[in-house]
């Protein structure tokens, strides 16, 4: 038995390990159980997200510990040096491959709790920006990882920089689209022509919807019939784009046709209307506001109503204009006048006889 045991026993001490690796396991998992719900109650935006972001890297960061360990034991009955050579390299790249996914679930955790709190508490700001930064720190991780997992695998990174020096040209040639969408998604980011939730539109393009998302090779836009539109960002180098959402006001610009035979009416008609609008709760007078005699038309003398209000929700705009119409006529009625229509007037000569 004694003997057995001298010969078998890495057995044994593989065995203890994996045992250690399970009960290590079932305490994190204990802990992280008790850990979040304490944590949720909290006003903190990081701690949380720390702890969910750690929870599965950790885990799988131990299962490598503890097989690799066990693995070194097993290795050292065998006759062979290969098992040994290739426990390090794993369990680096383990290591390496567990803080990455750390990393890239914490600023995803981060970003979306940071996103929660300031949608619950009502505050302003910028989703935009807060996508672009964690995207921009996700490729800061990527590459950040794969320079250090070259050089852990005794790859030379000089070598691999002058290599990209050489084949760079190649590589951005074959994917200039992929570059030209990503530098144009840079620019956008930069510039700030428009951000997440604003409502675009191209005089260029058929292009007119909401901003839902906006990633470094597309922007997706909603349409108003609900229909996705996926852009690739260089495209917005070349055209032009209108941000109605950053409008200040709405404007009201219409003309209104008086019959020829109310023309000793217009002045008075034209300071009713003015006088009205200057009154109107929803009319910005701090703006630009007109209403003037501006053409002889066939069969109208024409004046313009030009005017903004205060709202930009089109929705409202909408109620708002209806009414400033509906108050325009009332100024009409009241002195007896009338909108014109289309109209002939036919002279017929004294003296003519019409025959049937």
């Amino acid at each position: 038995m004694t003997e057995f045991l001298k010969q078998h026993g890495w057995i044994g001490q593989a065995f203890i390990i994996i045992l250690i690796t399970l009960i290590v396991l079932l305490i994190i998992k204990r802990v992280y159980k008790k850990l979040v719900p304490r944590l949720e109650k909290t006003h903190l935006v990081w701690d949380e997200a720390l702890v969910r972001a750690l929870y599965r890297p950790l885990t799988f960061l131990v299962w490598v510990i503890g097989i690799t360990f066990a693995a070194e034991i097993v290795g050292a009955q065998s006759e062979h040096d290969i098992l040994f050579k290739a426990i390090d390299p794993v369990r680096t790249i383990g290591f390496l491959f567990s803080l990455v996914w750390f990393l890239l679930r914490f600023i995803r955790y981060l970003e979306a709790d940071f996103i929660k709190g300031k949608h619950l508490s009502k505050k302003s700001y910028d989703k935009t920006t807060v996508r672009a930064m964690c995207q921009v720190l996700r490729i800061s991780v990527f590459i950040t990882a794969s320079l250090i997992g070259l050089q852990s695998l005794g790859i030379s990174i000089s070598a691999v920089l002058a290599f990209g020096g050489v084949g760079g040209l190649a590589i951005a040639w074959a994917a200039k689209d992929m570059l030209s969408n990503f530098f144009g998604g840079l620019m956008i980011f930069l510039d700030r022509p428009f951000n997440v939730g604003d409502w675009i539109r191209s005089p260029d393009r058929e292009i007119e919807g909401t901003v839902e998302h906006i990633g470094w090779r597309l922007t997706r836009i909603r349409t108003f019939d609900k229909r996705p539109l996926y852009l690739p960002n260089n495209i917005f180098s070349n055209i032009s784009v209108q941000n109605p959402s950053r409008m200040t006001n709405r404007r009201i610009y219409t003309h209104i046709g008086l019959r020829y035979e109310d023309a000793t009416k217009m002045a008075d008609i034209l300071r009713d209307v003015e006088i009205m609008l200057r009154a109107h709760p929803e009319i910005d007078t701090n703006q630009t506001l007109m209403v003037n005699l501006d053409q002889f038309g066939p069969s109208s003398l024409n004046f313009f109503v030009y005017t903004f209000t205060k709202t930009t929700d089109w929705v409202k705009f909408q109620a708002i204009q209806q009414d400033v119409f509906l108050k325009v006529i009332e100024v009409i009625d009241s002195h007896g006048a009338e909108c014109a229509f289309p109209t002939h007037t036919l002279n017929i000569p004294n003296g003519l006889v019409i025959h049937e």
